[in-house]
């Protein structure tokens, strides 16, 4: 009688709102839910299946202790705690302690995991660990077939196939390393286009390669800048430069003279120093 009332179509519509759990505990969803179906738990007994169809529908932090649950479900406490332990060996449930990371609490938390699709014991002891990627199917479209995949919408007699639509992906996917949007993309594919097109692959490989932006400039280099001394004005290496004042208006003694000769790499770089430094007067002369 009881499993009647607590009907798949009961459940969503239940009149009192289900209680919360106190915040950080209550119910949590383990990633990588499949879609919702009515057969998720048709290989549960009706009155197991009625509650964890129950639970599914709760959100996150509903509390789903046994005590809370006797309170709105026709059910009483041995009752849902024979249920619920049924529901958890058919993979649905688990419960454990969690220690929040980098919390600095030596703390342990309850925590009662939920999946509606049903996991085996390895998928949970990996869950435990933390190496349990999302299994929910990867995107199996990129960037550029999904704008091959709409240019009929944009351009009816540019339709492409799903075999073309690969083929000219990675031509596309040139034009986005390029700085190219999706509507520069389109725009070469559908601007000023002949009639009749007979062949839109063929037609929207050729744009694609004859219309291809050039290659990002490179950035500028970076300006070639000389220091001043902040008292005579001379140009010098920021390297010899002591508070922004040379040597001699330190009170220095003048280096000695050099004995050895200076490579024709370093006579070169000298020499383009100066040369810089002639065509800059200094600040004082301009002022």
């Amino acid at each position: 009688m009881a499993d009647s009332q607590l009907s798949a179509a009961f459940l969503p519509t239940h009149a009192t709102p289900h209680p919360m759990a106190n915040p950080g505990y209550g119910k949590r969803t383990v990633p990588g839910q499949q879609p919702r179906t009515a057969a998720d738990f048709a290989h549960l007994p009706p009155r197991e299946a009625a509650i964890a169809a129950y639970i599914d529908r709760l959100k996150d932090g509903a509390d789903i202790s046994v005590k809370t649950l006797a309170k709105v479900l026709p059910y009483g406490q041995c009752a849902l705690r024979t249920a619920l332990n049924r529901i958890q060996a058919a993979g649905h449930l688990r419960r454990g302690r969690e220690h929040l990371a980098g919390s600095g609490s030596a703390r342990w938390i309850t925590r009662t995991w939920w999946s509606r699709t049903a996991r085996d014991d390895a998928w949970w002891a990996a869950y435990r660990r933390g190496d349990v990627p999302d299994d929910r199917p990867p995107p199996t479209r990129s960037r550029a077939m999904i704008l091959l995949a709409a240019l009929g919408r944009e351009a009816p007699v540019m339709s492409l196939s799903a075999v073309e639509c690969a083929q000219l992906a990675p031509l596309v996917e040139e034009w986005f390393v390029r700085g190219a949007t999706e509507r520069d993309v389109l725009r070469a594919l559908t601007s000023g286009l002949p009639a009749p097109v007979h062949h839109p692959a063929a037609l929207a490989r050729r744009r694609l390669a004859d219309k291809l932006p050039p290659e990002p400039a490179p950035p500028p280099p970076p300006p070639l800048r000389l220091l001043e001394c902040g008292k005579c004005g001379a140009p010098y290496r920021a390297e010899s430069l002591r508070g922004g004042d040379c040597g001699s208006c330190r009170g220095e003694p003048a280096p000695a003279p050099r004995t050895g000769s200076l490579s024709p790499d370093q006579v070169r770089a000298h020499m383009a120093d100066v040369r810089t430094a002639a065509t800059r007067p200094s600040e004082r002369n301009r002022t």
